[in-house]
């Protein structure tokens, strides 16, 4: 992930430019790292220590989901509308 997918990720999901902590941004930053790390395992499926620091992302997602389930919850089903997560 590079700085012009990063920027344009906080453009999307965050309130203003510098808005890189909301669960909203870093929710979306996550689920881009994960989408090319599971395209790189698909070529490389030896490679545990990327697998591990997968999993962790993973979890680490799941847990600021659940985070912004429990404080807005209309936010979160949108989040997961524009994302494409969850089904």
């Amino acid at each position: 992930m590079n700085l012009k997918n990063k920027q344009e990720i906080i453009k999307k999901f965050g309130e203003n430019e510098k808005d890189t902590g909301s669960a909203n941004v870093q929710i979306a930053m996550l689920t881009k790292k994960i989408s090319e790390l599971t395209e790189h395992m698909k070529s490389n499926k030896k490679d545990f220590a990327t697998k591990r620091g997968l999993l962790m992302m993973v979890g680490k997602r799941k847990r600021l989901l659940s985070f912004l389930k429990e404080r807005d919850l209309d936010g979160y089903r949108k989040l997961i509308k524009d994302l494409g997560i969850r089904g």
